[in-house]
């Protein structure tokens, strides 16, 4: 009997599981599932992110967030039309309308959000979800509300997108060519003498190449620019001095027998609240060539952000060009921003490019109202794709050159792909006096413009030159890293007639030199024993245990008289283990450089090596651009690594 009643009890058990089961799987099919993954424009996965999917129709409502590797789902949905709607700190919001959820169907979406405020929300409409990935920095969205205000956007039809994607534009991009620095031996040019140059463009734009799978240009590659995009520990100034100056010295990881000298000057910090009055003079390309998303509709939330930091002390005013030039906004001050912005979105792009008559109104604006003792600055944001008036960048840079002397200061922002032209921006903001940074994002543009407003803006020290002077009886050789298009003759050091880099406040700059020690053999470049007088010899060196005297001038930025530093430094032979964590990622990203770039002298450089002194040197990054920055040389790594698998398919086996 208690046998009988025990397979009664297990057949009751199976009934149950198999009408269970048989329920569970009704119940799925008649349901749908949304999931899906969040990531920023780099890849990079963002956990902790809010994502709510909403159905109006029948009121269901549903949050989550996504987990450590940026993914969520939502099971058991009704049938219908939902909103997904996506939050995450610093980043724009997104939600997607009309996200159909079918019975038995999985929904699966990966979204990539572009940086910006919480208040702006980015709106994806129709077909537009239907495409299963959207990228928000590509704008695929028919409405942008930024800041709870519509704001119009031209969208390209389907077909024309199609067109494109079949035909897409020739690459124009200009990129001057660079001749790496050699080592040079110490008895016979024991000067090295260069301008110092706190410009980013190369870093941002190297990002834009790689995020979109593609490897630089090795001439696009500035390894000093790359350098200079991270803020280093550098030593507060003095009370009363213009910038500090500091010197460490350690064991290269990518030559150990060779010596990493890393120089580091620290510009002085000034507050907002006490910066003095300016007049800004913005000037616009609205040609034909920046009606792309990435150009002109950037150009005006990048200066957005710019306005948005600006007050009554403060005017500005805007000259924009194309075909022709004109003053669309007169001098008016920054408390009125919702006159400023106005005459920003209203405009739209069209026509030729004439740059130079835009550059001749916009520093006549900047001389009429120059405001003593302030910040005079003209902010020029385009392309760089001059294409009528004055086109050649000879003349160009003779004209920027000439503007300089007003005492107006420039900053070039880049903005675009395809046609830009990096080498006549860089040479404009070198000859104006000026710095450079290339716009790839809104992130990038809150970067330059408001997290470093006082830097952009504000020149602390002019004509900043940097003279090192090697012992030969410590040194062999010795060559800079970088700074190819910033070497300047010995003499020119002493010559305060001759222009050089500026330092804005709070800026901070870096230099590193590969040494050779002394009694460490190299192949240097054999030249005719001197007819006329004697060769220096190191054993006729002075004897001192210093391995090399740091120099620097500079002038104030109303002056005309340069002021002298001069550090000597001595090597106490520290491992790199034993460098500071900043040392060891100015080293890795130098070393990112000289692969990127093909350097001969990379010696056992590898990206794997880029990683590990990159995650070594990481240390207190509370904006994550060095996370990012890993990040970035992970991406490089696959497409080295894809790169090298087409080189060997197409050898002969």
């Amino acid at each position: 009997m208690k046998r009988q009643t025990a397979w009664l009890g297990i057949l009751a058990f199976l009934l149950g599981t198999t009408l269970f089961t048989n329920s569970l799987a009704h119940m799925q099919a008649a349901t749908g599932v949304i999931s899906g993954q969040i990531l920023d424009t780099t890849g990079a996965v963002i956990a902790g992110a809010t994502v709510t999917v909403k159905n109006e129709a029948t009121g269901v409502q549903r949050s989550a967030t996504t987990d450590q590797n940026g993914n969520y789902t939502f099971p058991n949905l009704p049938p219908g039309s939902y909103q997904i709607a996506v939050d995450a700190p610093g980043f724009q919001k997104l939600v997607m309308e009309g996200v159909k959820v079918e019975p038995g169907q999985i929904f699966q979406q990966t979204s990539k959000l572009y940086p910006g405020s919480a208040t702006d929300v980015v709106e994806v409409l129709g077909e537009a979800v239907s495409n299963r990935t959207i990228v928000i920095g590509q704008r695929a969205s028919s409405g942008v509300l930024i800041a709870g205000k519509p704001r119009k956007r031209k969208t390209k039809s389907a077909q024309l997108a199609r067109v494109q994607a079949a035909n897409p534009p020739m690459n124009t991009e200009s990129y001057d060519r660079i001749e790496e620095n050699p080592f040079l031996a110490a008895k016979v040019n024991p000067l090295s003498t260069f301008s110092i140059d706190v410009d980013t463009a190369s870093y941002s734009n190297l990002r834009r190449f790689i995020s979109n799978n593609t490897l630089p240009p090795a001439d696009a590659v500035r390894i000093e620019e790359m350098m200079n995009y991270f803020t280093y520990d550098y030593p507060e100034p003095k009370p009363h001095e213009a910038f500090s100056a500091s010197v460490e010295v350690a064991e290269c990881p990518w030559k150990t027998e060779h010596r990493l000298v890393r120089v580091g000057l620290r510009g002085k910090e000034i507050q907002i609240s006490k910066r003095p009055p300016s007049n800004l003079v913005f000037l616009l390309d609205v040609s034909g060539s920046m009606d792309e998303e990435n150009k002109l509709p950037l150009v005006k939330e990048s200066l957005r952000l710019l306005v948005e930091q600006l007050d009554a002390r403060d005017r500005v005013s805007i000259v924009v060009y194309a075909g022709a030039s004109g003053l669309v906004l007169p001098p008016t001050t920054g408390d009125r921003q919702e006159v400023i912005l106005k005459a920003i979105e209203d405009l739209s792009p069209g026509g030729s490019t004439n740059g130079a008559e835009g550059i001749e109104l916009a520093y006549q604006q900047a001389q009429e109202h120059f405001v003593k003792g302030g910040i005079n600055r003209v902010i020029l944001a385009t392309d760089g794709d001059f294409n009528v008036g004055i086109t050649d960048q000879g003349a160009l840079t003779r004209l920027i050159e000439k503007k300089a002397k007003t005492g107006v200061f420039l900053t070039v922002l880049g903005f675009g792909m395809g046609n830009y032209k990096d080498s006549t921006m860089e040479k404009l903001a070198d000859k104006g006096n000026g710095n450079y940074a290339y716009i790839d994002r809104l992130k990038e543009a809150r970067k330059v413009l408001v997290e470093q407003m006082s830097g952009t803006l504000q020149t602390i020290a002019k004509d900043v030159k940097i003279q090192i002077e090697f012992n030969p009886a410590q040194v062999t050789a010795y060559r800079l890293i970088g700074y190819e298009n910033r070497m300047l003759a010995a003499e020119d050091f002493n010559d305060d007639a001759k222009d050089a880099g500026d330092i804005g406040a709070g800026h901070r700059v870096t230099a590193l030199y590969e040494v050779v020690p002394a009694g460490v053999k190299i192949e240097l470049p054999k030249v005719d024993k001197l007819k006329y007088q004697k060769e220096s010899s190191p054993k006729h060196a002075k004897v001192s245990p210093e391995l090399l005297t740091l120099k620097l001038r500079y002038k104030q930025p109303s002056e005309r008289k340069s002021q002298l530093l001069e550090i000597p430094v001595t090597d106490n032979g520290k491992t790199f283990a034993s460098a500071s964590a900043d040392f060891k990622f100015a080293a890795a990203v130098a070393e990112f450089g000289m692969l990127l770039r093909e350097s001969k002298q990379a010696g056992s450089a590898n990206l794997d090596t880029v990683l590990k002194l990159a995650e070594a040197g990481r240390g207190y990054d509370p904006q994550g651009l060095r996370g990012e920055f890993l990040e970035m040389a992970r991406q490089a790594q696959k497409l080295w690594q894809e790169k090298q698998a087409r080189v060997e398919e197409k050898q002969p086996q």
